[in-house]
Parts: C-alpha cells; sequence; structure tokens
C-alpha cells in the first residue's frame, strides 16, 4: 500500500496566505486583528511554542505581544494582567501559555479570561457551546486535525476511530468532532485493556498518548488513517511522535509526519479564530 503523508505544513502555508487576504480587508476598515500571549516562567517547550505563535501571527498580520513573567509573578498578578486585556479593545484573542507554575490554578486564570476573548477554545463557556453545538471558538489542535483531514478529503463517515489520550485539550474535544461526522468513536488511555487489539480493529487512530514511538506498524489494521499528535524526544533529543512512522508506512494509508503534521495546524487555527474575532467585531 501508498501511505500518503498528511502535509499539516503544507496546508497551514495555504491557509495562513488566504488568513493574510482577511487581515489586509480588516486593515482597510481600520482594523488590526490584536492577539497576546501570557508566558509565565521558564518552561522550554512553552518558549518554542510562543517564539512561533508570535512569528506566523505577526507574517499573517495579525498585531502579536508577548507578556513575559517571571516564574515567581503571583496568581493575583496574572489575574490582573488578563483583567487589563480584557479590557483592551485592540486585543481581540488572549492565549494563556500552559503549563503555569504550580502555584497559580489554571483553572481560575482560564475562566479570568472573557469568553468572546479566547481564542484557544478553553474557557468552560466555549467548551459548553462546543458540546452543545452552538457556535463558539474549538480547541485549536482538534479542529486542525478535522481541518487536515478533510482537506485530503478522508471519509469519517460510519468508520471505526480511536483516539487514544483524554485530555480535555486534545482527547475528549477530538472524540466529540469525529462523532459529530457520524464516526463511531472509542476513547482510549494508558489504563485501557487490550489497547493494542483496539488500535488494530480501527479505520482511523489518533494518537495523543505522549510516549514515543508507543504504537509500531504492526499494531495498525491495513489502510487506517493515523493521525499523530505525539510529541517526544528520544535518547538523542531528536522529536518523535506516539507512532513509529517508518514502521507505519505501506500498511496506513494516511499518516501526520512528526514534526510537520498537527503542530503547524494548530497555530493556523489559532490564528484563523482571532481573524474571525476582529471580523465579528
Amino acid at each position: 500500500m501508498n501511505t500518503q503523508l498528511l502535509e499539516g505544513k503544507k496546508l497551514a502555508v495555504k491557509m495562513q496566505a488566504e488568513m493574510k487576504e482577511r487581515v489586509q480587508k480588516l486593515k482597510e476598515k481600520g482594523i488590526i486583528p490584536g492577539l497576546t500571549v501570557i508566558l509565565v516562567g521558564e518552561d522550554k517547550a512553552s518558549q518554542v511554542y510562543v517564539r512561533n505563535k508570535e512569528r506566523q501571527a505577526n507574517q499573517a498580520g495579525i498585531n502579536s505581544q508577548v507578556i513575559r513573567l517571571p516564574e515567581t509573578t503571583t496568581e493575583s498578578e496574572l489575574l490582573n494582567e488578563v483583567k487589563k486585556l480584557n479590557e483592551d479593545d485592540f486585543v481581540h484573542g488572549i492565549l494563556v501559555q500552559l503549563p503555569l507554575p504550580k502555584h497559580i490554578d489554571e483553572q481560575k486564570v482560564l475562566l479570568s479570561i472573557q469568553y468572546e476573548k479566547d481564542v484557544d477554545g478553553f474557557h468552560p463557556m466555549n467548551m459548553g457551546n462546543f458540546f452543545l453545538g452552538n457556535e463558539g471558538t474549538l480547541p485549536c489542535t482538534p479542529y486542525g486535525i478535522m481541518m487536515l483531514l478533510k482537506e485530503y478529503e478522508i471519509s469519517f463517515e460510519g468508520k471505526k476511530a480511536l483516539v487514544i489520550g483524554r485530555s480535555n485539550i486534545v482527547g475528549k474535544p477530538m472524540a466529540m468532532m469525529l462523532m459529530n461526522e457520524n464516526a463511531t468513536v472509542t476513547i482510549a488511555h494508558s489504563r485501557t485493556q487490550e489497547l493494542k487489539k483496539l488500535i488494530k480493529e480501527s479505520d482511523i487512530v489518533v494518537a495523543a498518548i505522549g510516549r514515543g514511538h508507543f504504537i509500531s506498524g504492526d499494531d495498525l489494521k491495513t489502510g487506517a488513517v493515523v493521525v499523530d499528535v505525539g510529541m517526544n524526544r528520544d535518547e538523542n533529543g531528536k522529536l518523535i511522535g506516539d507512532v513509529d512512522t517508518q514502521s507505519a508506512m505501506g500498511i496506513a494509508s494516511y499518516i501526520t509526519p512528526v514534526p510537520g503534521g498537527v503542530g503547524p495546524m494548530t497555530i493556523t487555527m489559532l490564528l484563523e479564530q482571532t481573524i474571525r474575532k476582529a471580523e465579528l467585531n
């Protein structure tokens, strides 16, 4: 079987070119979409993510700024920063980069963001609207995955889909989005019994378990569509996914590469939702 790569990077470039035009139209009306990211502490992975977000937002013509706060920032200081951004009409999107330092209550901070300005889709109001099928901001990673699968015209109807991972950020919303497209969805996780058996029976596998090369080609059903959300480092520090891509070639019909698959789509959907909020304003 010829395995086709689901190239998120390629689609991200295409979508961001279209976004540039939307931003240009807004600028002609005197509106500049504004995205502010708050980064607390020195988490290395978070710093890389934030730099990428900043660079790509600026390329799309979005007014992007990053507020960098020290590890020692108190919860009330952070809440105060969010409050200022809530009241700033030039800011259309607010994103607090997770994880936060241990002494800060993440839920409290996410709740403090005005839900209309939540571009990550993590506010309970947006999560609730999404689960009820109402219009709202969507969690960026699963949203990006759906856009990527649709770009390659992958059919969901009646397919057995397995989501490995049950986080609020990826697993749970991903399952809901696949269900909305008429897939039959199973959610599995680190404690699921006979996980490999479930993988073997699935037409679509979304791996977000956070274990490097947990799934090999032998585990997959022939012709399966594989989405690898994993971001792990091997013993040499190389970025690898939850799936051993090399061994899946020739068995899977489609697979996302790591890097260059899911990651670029996450940032793209973040920018798309920021622009949409500016358009609605």
